[in-house]
């Protein structure tokens, strides 16, 4: 099992994204710094344009992560309705 990574800066834009990713990840823990947060999850996490839309209440381009975004770790796979980032086999 590896493990996959993704930090953003710790703000008020970012607490629904770290939201909406911990409720579409059952496994993903989130590890909280004074200026950033840290979600990390064994072998796959997907970000869910549809839940960040949810938890903001409004339209949301998963572009909009790269705003806030610190690093992250894994193969990203990316379109329009999601992001995955995993280990491939």
């Amino acid at each position: 099992m590896s493990t996959v990574f993704i930090a953003f800066q710790a703000n008020e834009e970012t607490r629904p994204i770290v939201e909406a990713i911990l409720q579409d990840n059952a496994a993903a823990e989130a590890e909280y710094q004074p200026a950033m947060v840290r979600i990390t999850a064994p072998d796959e996490l997907t970000i869910k344009r549809e839940t960040i839309e949810e938890m903001l209440g409004r339209r949301f381009d998963l572009q909009e992560l790269h705003i806030n975004l610190v690093t992250l770790s894994g193969h990203v796979d990316e379109d329009d309705d999601r992001l995955v980032l995993s280990w491939a086999n």
